[in-house]
């Protein structure tokens, strides 16, 4: 297991993507600390957590507040004398984050910096003390592929934030042997509510495909990728961001029937041929 006798600390772990990482962590063999805002969700995980023989402990915290991370940290460490692995997957994106037309542009910037971009430099920040005390210490930011797209404002000037501080994070502390690495998601299915926004539309049909694959991903696939770069089969990937998108980002076609229908003439056989 690639987290066996280690502590992962994974930030907004009680629902989503970040649930989805907790219980990959688990199967691997980590202990986890769970650390959300939302008491409900969070204890529900741990039940699931429990229910499969895993350890998991949940921390109430707001990230995005310094005093309460440092609270927080002291906390995780009291109760499992060591961390390893740090995912900073909280966050708010621009569909819930509870901005209105009255809020006024400082308010805004507060909040989608705070919520995004503080939070994962406080608690970074915080635990880099306990992680370089443990050979192969990683940390793993959520990011987003919003940083990519205008059409995502102040979000994706967040991320676009979380990128460049892991960059800056990776090569402060590859002196230590701690790895700083990023996750650019693009859709992933959180939630079916998260489906039908996305989708735009009530036949069945995507107004405009999430992905190549004519699909969302999962959490499942998300926390795939922070299991594979928190461990050591990624000992010489640091200061990476690895889009998880489905190949969203590459594509530059009005439509998945554009692509269909010229695609092919670019590289492989025509369509005639093919028949």
């Amino acid at each position: 297991m690639k987290f066996e006798n280690k502590v992962a600390l994974v930030t907004g772990g009680n629902f989503g993507i970040g649930q989805g990482i907790v219980h990959r962590f688990a199967r691997e063999g980590a202990a986890v600390a769970i650390v959300a805002r939302n008491a409900t969700r969070g204890n529900s995980v741990v039940a699931e957590l429990e229910a499969l023989g895993h350890i998991g402990v949940f921390f109430q915290t707001d990230v995005s507040d310094e005093q309460a991370v440092e609270s927080m940290i002291g906390a995780v460490m009291e109760r499992f004398g060591r961390l390893d692995v740090v995912v900073n997957n909280a966050g708010c994106g621009s569909d819930n984050c509870g901005i209105n037309p009255d809020t006024a542009p400082g308010d805004r910037w507060k909040f989608f910096r705070s919520a995004n971009l503080d939070s994962n430099y406080f608690v970074t920040s915080l635990a880099i003390p306990h992680l370089m005390k443990n050979s192969g210490s990683s940390v793993v930011n959520i990011s987003s592929t919003g940083a990519f797209h205008g059409n995502w404002g102040l979000y994706g000037v967040a991320k676009s934030g979380v990128d460049a501080m892991t960059r800056s994070f990776a090569a402060e502390l590859a002196t230590y042997g701690i790895r700083v690495n990023a996750i650019s998601p693009g859709w992933i299915e959180t939630s079916p509510e998260s489906a039908a926004v996305a989708r735009g539309d009530d036949d069945g049909d995507w107004e405009m495909p999430p992905s190549l694959f004519n699909r969302m991903g999962t959490p499942e696939e998300i926390a795939n990728t922070a299991a594979f770069l928190a461990s050591n089969e990624a000992s010489f990937i640091t200061g990476q961001t690895l889009v998880v998108d489905g190949g969203l980002t590459i594509l530059d076609y009005a439509s998945k029937k554009g692509l269909a229908a010229v695609g092919h003439r670019l590289f492989s056989r025509s369509e005639m041929e093919r028949k």
